[in-house]
């Protein structure tokens, strides 16, 4: 979902080294057509999430400090708060109750 520069991601079920790639793909893809200044990733369905989903995260936090965006997440479940603290992006990504797009 994309509106007045600020784009939601919805993440999958399972953010694994399966997908994780065409997720960067496709999201910097967006960010930079697009001119994404907040990027949301909605963990509303997603069960699982390994190391290269972490590092499509990192990746998606520099990119976008690079051009004075922001990302945060929202929606997590137990597990996937619990890998946010865990790995610690829950200290480079603010985590939200819900998709703060209105």
């Amino acid at each position: 979902m994309l509106k007045d520069g600020c784009m939601t991601i919805t993440m999958p079920k399972e953010v694994d080294h399966h997908c994780a790639e065409q997720l960067r793909k496709e999201t910097d893809l967006l960010i930079g057509a697009y001119r994404i200044k907040r990027l949301i990733f909605d963990f509303s369905f997603t069960e699982f999430m390994d190391s290269s989903g972490i590092g499509v995260l990192i990746g998606r936090c520099k990119n976008m400090g690079y051009h004075g965006g922001e990302v945060e997440a929202a929606n997590l479940n137990e597990r996937v708060q619990k890998i946010f603290v865990v790995s610690g992006l829950h200290k480079i990504i603010p985590v939200t109750t819900g998709n703060s797009q209105e």
